[in-house]
């Protein structure tokens, strides 16, 4: 895809529960990710049967998604953080290239 003028960086996806939600952004936080997307009240199938996506009384009892962009030397030590931290914990860490049209704003 360079042809068309865009740059292979690595993309992460991470579910959890919220109470785990400022471990993953910290780890992000430390390996210099210069900004990621949180979304709340995330649903759906899992092995501990089905989640649902409401936040009736506390963002901590939902389910959230981080998304987040970087060059593939920064996704390595994320990645590894990220595994480490989901061992003894709930959630799920999803990773693939993706192509971005700025790659300074990853950087």
């Amino acid at each position: 895809m360079s042809n068309l003028g865009l740059t292979a960086m690595t993309k992460l996806e991470v579910i959890v529960q919220g109470e785990d939600l400022a471990a993953v952004t910290d780890v992000l936080d430390l390996a210099g990710a210069r900004g990621y997307t949180l979304l709340s009240g995330v649903s759906g199938l899992g092995h501990g049967g089905f989640h649902q996506g409401s936040l009736y009384f506390n963002d901590r009892d939902g389910l959230h998604l981080v998304l987040v962009v970087v060059p593939e030397e920064t996704a390595v030590p994320v990645i590894e953080a990220v595994r480490k931290l989901l061992e003894t914990r709930p959630g799920v860490l999803f990773a693939s290239t993706t192509y971005v049209s700025r790659p300074e704003y990853f950087r």
